[in-house]
């Protein structure tokens, strides 16, 4: 009973038809009082899981988060469905947070968003135990685990929900934890015999993508001109690059800012503000960067360095493309980024540094990978994909192999005369016969195969010694400035005993080439669905503005997106479109439904159809033929000319609301009395103007259909 009204609430309230993979079950869960822990990927749909219920059963649902910044974001998400939400934290003043507390308090209330600092405050448990309530969430549930990525110290105080309130079910919701951090957080909340749900870590809309860390700048400038209207986040070590990297954005006349945690408090919340209402489409941040914030519509993800584990790097591409349509992901790998990794984790030694650094070899493993990534990156957290993806660069561009026996050797050579004590950087000087002043002073210039590789570019040399150190013939001494040195396997190469097999490099110039054949041509009905998706995005971020809201809060891409491939004419059919509920077409349906019949009009040569189509679909929803005239700036006679056309080819429509069943009848007996060929103007005479021109050619219409 209560999973069917839920499945209604999801109709009504988020305007789809069908549950994701396993919400569900994970409702029966909750439904039955069950306490639960939900493992479930970012964009994957958890925070349904118990805003169903709290819409569903008496009470309120009592949601704890770490993310203030992002309460109010879900919130105005809600009340914009129709859903009575509010937050407690500590960005509200104290008249606010009377309110608030009042309305809880009345029942008033279906979701109410607090943070953990608000929920443990003086007095607040007393508040929860003289109100209703159904259910609490504990989202960002890995916070109270010290195995997790986050570890808040205050989470673990959440222990107290079960004391205080045993008899109320618990759900702890997480995008990443591992099998050891799944157990600690059930142990920690106290959960009591919890039902676990590990959904599928695969996001199979995002394209996974690892380039060299050469050059980065121009690859990223390549990337951001050929998407230049999408929104998304450059994610960088240090917070000296992020500024770097947004300054010599805006000196190209590219809209983009820095985030970092040394900006002031009010200079963060504008970034984010602004990147959120789609004003500033670029952010170049930290990691601190995305976890407040809930913009669905983020189209792609770059890491300029390397994350410190697989955990942060999956958390981060997964603010891209939570609407469920086509994100990208781009991840840039170079040595020197694994060097700085290691020392911050050396650093500061805890009893979890050998952990760390071995995570941290995990997402090495997985960026210099020559097979499926996707495969790599679900493989890590336990799951298996039973084949290649077809979405990673490995699958879409599979490495070309050759014989590199001679470039392997030239290379061992060189390491080995330059005695094992240098990095890849002077490798490659030395090999390239590079005239820099400090290769002749130490007298590298002197080593006989100074320049035995001048024919192979830097840019190629730095991928093939990449792929000896990964093939096992060279290893990388962390603790000696990462000289690179011989491993027991290199003799054997060095004296011709075994062959090594290399993948070619990409150039730059082959990458853009790529970059090209991805923006490809595109056929009519892809053309007019990108040109009506523009404005409609432009009428959403008219409506944001004018109601001080998130652009994405009104609709998501993937909705807008919707609507541009179908194109719906009336209220009835927009409805239909994933991600429109009754509130919103209530709201915002007539401003969208406006711009795609005036696309329609405009193109209505080009769209087979669809001139008619509109014309039907305003008939069905009970319009005149004098007022969709009106509407549309036509004669009735054209309108009438439309719904003939479709009636003719099968579509059913009421005639009788428009010709009288005495009419339909008299006109099909006199088309044997009348001179062949009938013309509209005889029967009009026939009949001395009894019947009008537009239901002649309703009543033809009728007469040809029956006598198929």
């Amino acid at each position: 009973m209560f999973v069917q009204k839920a499945k209604l609430a999801l109709k009504k309230y988020f305007g789809y038809e069908r549950f994701r993979p396993m919400q569900e079950s994970i409702l029966e869960s909750v439904f039955a009082g069950k306490d639960t822990l939900v493992l479930m990927p970012t964009g994957g749909g958890k925070s349904i899981c118990y805003q169903l219920p709290a819409l569903v059963l008496e009470g309120s649902c009592v949601v704890i988060s770490p993310l203030i910044a992002l309460m109010r974001d879900q919130v105005e998400g809600l009340r914009a469905n129709g859903i009575r939400a509010a937050y407690l934290n500590s960005s509200l003043d104290s008249r606010g947070q009377m309110q608030v507390e009042d309305d809880f308090f009345k029942g008033n209330l279906d979701l109410l968003y607090v943070s953990p600092e608000k929920l443990l405050s003086q007095g607040f448990f007393p508040l929860l135990r003289n109100a209703k309530i159904n259910l609490f969430a504990i989202d960002e549930a890995h916070c109270i685990s010290a195995w997790g990525h986050d570890f808040r110290p205050e989470y673990t105080q959440l222990r107290l929900l079960k004391d205080q309130f045993p008899d109320v079910p618990v759900i702890a919701l997480t995008a990443t934890a591992d099998k050891i951090t799944r157990k600690d957080i059930a142990d920690q909340l106290r959960l009591q015999e919890p039902e676990i749900f590990v959904a599928s870590f695969d996001r199979p809309n995002l394209t996974l993508e690892v380039r060299p860390g050469q050059n980065r700048f121009p690859q990223i400038l390549q990337f951001l001109r050929a998407r230049p209207k999408q929104s998304g986040i450059i994610y960088c070590l240090s917070r000296k690059t992020t500024e770097m990297l947004a300054e010599k954005l805006q000196n190209l006349d590219i809209n983009a800012a820095a985030y970092h945690a040394g900006l002031s408090t009010p200079e963060r919340n504008r970034v984010q503000r602004e990147f959120t209402n789609d004003n500033i489409p670029i952010i170049c941040a930290t990691i601190a960067f995305g976890m407040g914030i809930d913009k669905s519509n983020v189209r792609w993800i770059i890491h300029y360095n390397l994350p410190k584990n697989m955990e942060g790097y999956y958390q981060e591409i997964g603010r891209a493309g939570r609407d469920g349509a086509k994100a990208e992901t781009l991840l840039f790998y170079s040595y020197s980024d694994v060097s700085l990794l290691r020392d911050i984790i050396q650093s500061s030694p805890n009893d979890q540094t050998d952990l760390q650094l071995s995570k941290l070899e995990r997402i090495q493993q997985y960026s210099e990978a020559l097979v499926c990534r996707r495969r790599i990156l679900l493989g890590y957290f336990g799951e298996n994909l039973a084949q290649n993806c077809g979405n990673c660069d490995v699958c879409q561009n599979p490495p070309q192999q050759f014989d590199g026996t001679e470039i392997a050797q030239k290379a061992l050579s060189a390491i080995f005369r330059l005695q094992q004590n240098v990095g890849m950087g002077t490798v490659i000087d030395v090999l390239r016969g590079s005239g820099k002043k400090e290769l002749r002073e130490k007298g590298y210039d002197q080593i006989k195969t100074f320049g035995a590789g001048r024919d192979i570019s830097q840019w190629d040399w730095n991928q093939y010694l990449l792929q000896l150190i990964n093939l096992g013939y060279l290893e990388i001494a962390y603790d000696q400035g990462n000289a690179l040195k011989l491993t027991s396997l290199s003799q054997e190469v060095l004296f011709g005993k075994q062959p090594v097999q290399l993948v070619k490099a990409a150039s730059l110039k082959e990458r853009a080439e790529v970059e090209k054949t991805k923006q490809k041509a595109r056929s009519k009905v892809e053309q007019h669905r990108d040109e009506l998706f523009e404005r409609l995005r432009q009428v959403r971020k008219n409506l944001a503005q004018e109601l001080g809201l998130p652009p994405y809060i009104i609709f998501n891409d993937a909705t807008l997106e919707a609507m541009a491939m179908e194109k719906p004419l009336s209220a009835k059919s927009l409805l239909q479109i994933p991600g429109v509920g009754e509130k919103k077409l209530a709201e915002f349906g007539e401003q969208f439904l406006e711009t795609i019949r005036n696309y329609v009009d405009e193109h209505s040569a080009s769209i087979r159809g669809t001139t008619q189509q509109i014309s039907l679909e305003l008939f069905r929803e009970g319009m005149t033929l004098e007022a969709i005239a009106e509407r549309r700036g036509l004669t009735t006679g054209t309108v009438a000319t439309h719904l003939a056309m479709l009636y003719e080819k099968g579509e059913d429509l009421p005639l009788e609301t428009l010709v009288p069943a005495k009419g339909l009848k008299d006109i099909a007996s006199a088309l044997r009395y009348i001179p062949q060929p009938p013309t509209m103007k005889s029967i009009f005479e026939y009949f001395d103007g009894q019947y009008t021109f537009d239901q002649i050619r309703l009543a033809l219409a009728h007469h040809k259909r029956k006598a198929r």
